[in-house]
């Protein structure tokens, strides 16, 4: 197939456009600046990008148009769940009007791609009971404007499918990391600072943020796989969660890293890097999406922090 990925250049986007190459697919991105960072360059020619705001429908309308792709794969909007408590306004336009100005697009003649919606395992807010499993029948209590905006676009894809006929299937992935994962997240910030230590850049202190939410996190390329899978197999109208099962705290993962370097540091607390308000365990039932594509983890979370390390202490 020949698959148009938007956010092709940015963490999870990459690692997909790996995925899908590897199966035989024709990868082609859209994203705001069509350059790929230092840790992509090597897709350089094989994925080719085309430039342009999800926001300006008649961009988006004319890619659609030349390229005929059929299948999409939205991975593109915004990021940052802590920031987005500064700067709310950014978040629903890079989640929600992005979203709605790709599916108008659609809807004006570009042919009926099977689309992939990435949404957000944070769309669930706060489980019912401690540590229990999230179900994609869950209700949504998004505790972020973030997460806010990524229900809003969930809900309009799943509107969109019923009312005006697009074959959409949502993804909803929890906590995701790896290698090439920008050090604004936890993990790669901790493995980041932890490189520099070891290579004499920095003194012995480890800046964090609050180390005791407990997270579901998956492999990234765990992630891509499954949202192959789902573009080969999940069915149009259905929610699909992504993750593992289990929840480990920052403080946990924090620890597994120190071991693999060996190192002693101090631990700080920044201020800065503390969220207004911090959901305390999340963990996904993915039983559906394993049942209906055969998809598992292959990564252990030891095997992910090892390769995330190793990034870090050789990034570009």
């Amino acid at each position: 197939m020949r698959i148009l990925v938007t956010g092709v250049t940015g963490f999870a986007g990459g690692h997909l456009a790996e995925a899908l190459l590897g199966r035989g697919h024709e990868v082609v991105g859209l994203c705001r600046r069509p350059e790929w960072p230092a840790a992509w360059a090597h897709l350089a020619g094989r994925v080719a990008l085309h430039g342009g705001d999800l926001c300006d429908g008649a961009r988006t309308e004319a890619v659609l148009r030349e390229l005929r792709p059929e299948a999409v794969c939205h991975l593109a909007g915004y990021a940052h769940v802590g920031r987005s408590f500064r700067e709310p306004e950014a978040a629903w336009a890079g989640n929600l009007t992005a979203t709605l100005a790709l599916y108008e697009a659609v809807r004006r003649g570009v042919g009926s791609p099977r689309i992939l919606f990435v949404g957000s395992g944070l769309i669930y807010g706060e489980p019912d009971r401690p540590d229990a499993a999230l179900t994609e029948n869950c209700p949504l209590r998004p505790e972020s404007p973030y997460a806010a905006s990524k229900a809003a676009a969930d809900l309009a894809s799943y509107q969109y499918g019923r009312g005006f006929g697009l074959c959409i299937i949502r993804a909803r992935p929890f906590n995701h990391i790896g290698p090439r994962q920008s050090p604004e997240f936890a993990v790669a910030h901790f493995a980041g600072q932890l490189a520099a230590v070891e290579r004499g850049e920095r003194p012995p202190v480890l800046e964090t943020g609050n180390l005791s939410p407990r997270r579901d996190l998956t492999d990234v390329r765990d992630v891509a796989e499954a949202y192959a899978l789902l573009l080969e197999k999940g069915r149009p109208g259905e929610a699909y969660n992504v993750g593992t099962g289990q929840a480990w705290s920052m403080r946990e993962v924090l620890d597994r890293l120190l071991r693999l370097t060996g190192l002693r540091v101090e631990v700080r607390q920044a201020g800065g890097l503390v969220r207004a308000t911090e959901t305390a365990a999340i963990r996904a039932d993915a039983t559906r999406l394993r049942q209906e594509t055969g998809w598992s983890p292959r990564y252990s979370l030891d095997q992910t922090l090892a390769d995330t390390l190793d990034y870090w202490r050789h990034a570009p």
